[in-house]
C-alpha cells in the first residue's frame, strides 16, 4: 500500500505541474485529489486495514494530500501568472469597456453652429493669415498708429511692422480689395491680444466677424439679421439690447448684449453684475474704410459686426471662466 501511494505522488505530481491550461490542471485535481480518486479511497479503507498497517499508511495519505495540495496552489499560481492576473479577478459577467471615442473641441463646434446660422442669412465664410502687417490690423480701419484704441488692441509684435492679429478684421480689408461689391462674408478665426487672463478674458480667443457691402446697405438691416442670429442661436424669447458704442472703423457704432445666461439677470461675475453680457459690437463701416480699400463711399454703404467665439458657447451652456476651454482638462472638455 506504502509503494502504491508513493506512486501516485509521483503521478500527480507530474500532473499539476505540467499541466498546461486551468482545464488540465482541474482535470489532474479530479482525478488525484477528487472525491473518488485512488488516495481518497485509501483514506476511505483504513479502517479496514490492521492496526499497525492502518497508522503507517494513514501517516503516509495525510502527507502525501498535504504536498500534494501545495503542488496544486504553485501550479494554479503559475497558470494565473501566465494568463496575466488571477482568473478570479474577472468577471466574465461584465460588459466590455467602450474605448473613449475623441471628439470636437466644443469652440469648434460652435463654430461651425455659427457659421450654419450666418448661410442661411446668406453669408459665405473668409480667411486670411494669422501674422498681419500694420496696414491690414489698424490703419486700414482707420487705427492711425496715434489713434487711442490701439491701447484696447495691445498684442504680440513679431517686428516693427508685422503682429500677431488682434481681430479677424483684416480678413474683411483683404476680401474688399480682391472683389468689388457686393460683399457678405464671415471672418472666423483665432485671435490675440496681450490681455491679463481673467474669468471673461484671455490673450488668445477666437472671434467671428462679419461683413455686408452693397448699394442702400442700412443701420435697419444690422439690427435685423442681429436679432435673428441670436434667437436662432438662444432662442427667440432671448432678451437682446442695442446701446450705443464706439469703433474706429464704424460710424454708427452700437454694442450688443444679451441677458446673462449664466445668472439670468441677478448679476455674477461673468456679467460683472450688470445681468447683462456683451457679446457683439457692430455698426455701419465707416467711409475711411471704404476709402482705403478702393470703394466709393458715395456709392456703397455697409455694416460690420464682431463676437467672441468662447464667449457665445459660454452663454450657451452656462460656463463661468473662458480659461477652461484653453486648459485641455479632459473632466471640463467631456461635459461641454
Amino acid at each position: 500500500m506504502i509503494e502504491r501511494l508513493k506512486e501516485l505522488r509521483g503521478e500527480a505530481v507530474a500532473a499539476f505541474d505540467g499541466a498546461a491550461s486551468p482545464q488540465e490542471l482541474e482535470e489532474a485535481r479530479v482525478r488525484y485529489l477528487g472525491r473518488k480518486s485512488e488516495l481518497n479511497q485509501a483514506s476511505r479503507g483504513l479502517k479496514d486495514l490492521p492496526e499497525d498497517e492502518r497508522r503507517a499508511v494513514g501517516r503516509a495519505v495525510n502527507e502525501i494530500k498535504n504536498e500534494l495540495a501545495a503542488h496544486l496552489t504553485a501550479a494554479t499560481d503559475r497558470l494565473e501568472a501566465a494568463a496575466g492576473g488571477a482568473a478570479s479577478s474577472v468577471d466574465l459577467t461584465l460588459p466590455g469597456r467602450r474605448p473613449w471615442v475623441g471628439g470636437k473641441h466644443p469652440i469648434t463646434r460652435t463654430l461651425e453652429r455659427l457659421e450654419s446660422i450666418f448661410a442661411g442669412l446668406g453669408f459665405e465664410v473668409a480667411t486670411g493669415p494669422h501674422i498681419e502687417d500694420d496696414f491690414h490690423n489698424f490703419e486700414a480701419l482707420n487705427i492711425p498708429p496715434d489713434h487711442p484704441a490701439r491701447d484696447m488692441h495691445d498684442t504680440f509684435y513679431i517686428d516693427g511692422d508685422r503682429l500677431l492679429r488682434t481681430h479677424t478684421s483684416p480678413v474683411q480689408i483683404r476680401t474688399m480689395k480682391s472683389r468689388k461689391p457686393p460683399v457678405r462674408i464671415i471672418a472666423p478665426g483665432r485671435v490675440y491680444r496681450n490681455e491679463t487672463p481673467d474669468a471673461s478674458h484671455g490673450s488668445e480667443f477666437y472671434q467671428l466677424e462679419g461683413l455686408y457691402v452693397d448699394r442702400g446697405v442700412r443701420f435697419g438691416e444690422l439690427m435685423g439679421v442681429l436679432t435673428k442670429f441670436l434667437g436662432e442661436l438662444y432662442g427667440e424669447a432671448i432678451a437682446v439690447r442695442f446701446r450705443p458704442g464706439f469703433f474706429p472703423f464704424t460710424e454708427p457704432s452700437t454694442e450688443v448684449d444679451i441677458e446673462c445666461r449664466i445668472c439670468h439677470g441677478r448679476g455674477c461675475p461673468v456679467c460683472k453684475n450688470t445681468g447683462w453680457v456683451e457679446l457683439l459690437g457692430a455698426g455701419m463701416v465707416d467711409p475711411r474704410v471704404f476709402e482705403a480699400v478702393g470703394y466709393d463711399p458715395d456709392v456703397y454703404t455697409g455694416y460690420a459686426f464682431g463676437l467672441g467665439v468662447d464667449r457665445i458657447h459660454m452663454m450657451m451652456c452656462g460656463v463661468n471662466d473662458i480659461r477652461l476651454y484653453h486648459e485641455n482638462d479632459l473632466r471640463f472638455l467631456r461635459q461641454v
